[in-house]
């Protein structure tokens, strides 16, 4: 049985790096599906995959729900820029995260992985690729993409956390 050496075994199970592997799943699957989407779909063609939900190959040009789509291209290195000083803020701040701070650690993560899925395509394409399409009685929601689904989510953890998370200690003063 061979030994680890202590630097080996510190980075394989450094918290940070636990982390982040959980932010290139994301990152992966984003850009799998992304890749998918856009070798199988014409723009705006729609397939139904269920009776609530196609996949729609779609190009947002702004932010969420298409904020700023229309603003002749400026927003694209406004969104680049944003989301380059929101990652490192995000890294810092999983870095300095003890090891019982799971769901915190988790949420980041999440929103880390979406974030550099959705930095990836603006900086290539300009636009972020969008394919999810939900839709319920001719009323369809904003289409979105695996790295807006782990942001979303990485949001209502960190936002559940700290709402309902760890209750200050009693003792404190």
């Amino acid at each position: 049985m061979s030994e680890i050496e202590p630097a080996q075994e510190e980075d394989r199970g450094s918290p940070l790096l636990r982390w982040l592997r959980l932010s290139a799943l994301v990152l992966f699957l984003d850009q799998a599906t992304k890749i998918l989407v856009e070798y199988s779909l014409e723009l705006y063609q729609r397939v139904e995959v269920l009776p609530f939900m196609n996949l729609t190959l779609m190009q947002n040009h702004g932010a969420a729900f298409s904020f700023l789509a229309d603003q002749g291209g400026w927003q694209r290195w406004f969104f680049v820029v944003l989301t380059l000083v929101i990652t490192v803020f995000l890294l810092r701040w999983l870095r300095s995260l003890p090891e019982t701070e799971k769901g915190e650690a988790i949420a980041i993560s999440l929103i880390i992985g979406g974030a550099v899925g959705n930095l990836i395509d603006r900086v290539q394409y300009g636009y972020v690729i969008d394919f999810l399409d939900f839709h319920a009685m001719g009323w369809h929601w904003p289409a979105f993409n695996v790295a807006d689904s782990a942001i979303t989510i990485g949001a209502a953890i960190l936002i559940w956390d700290s709402l309902f998370g760890n209750e200050p200690s009693q003792n404190a003063v």
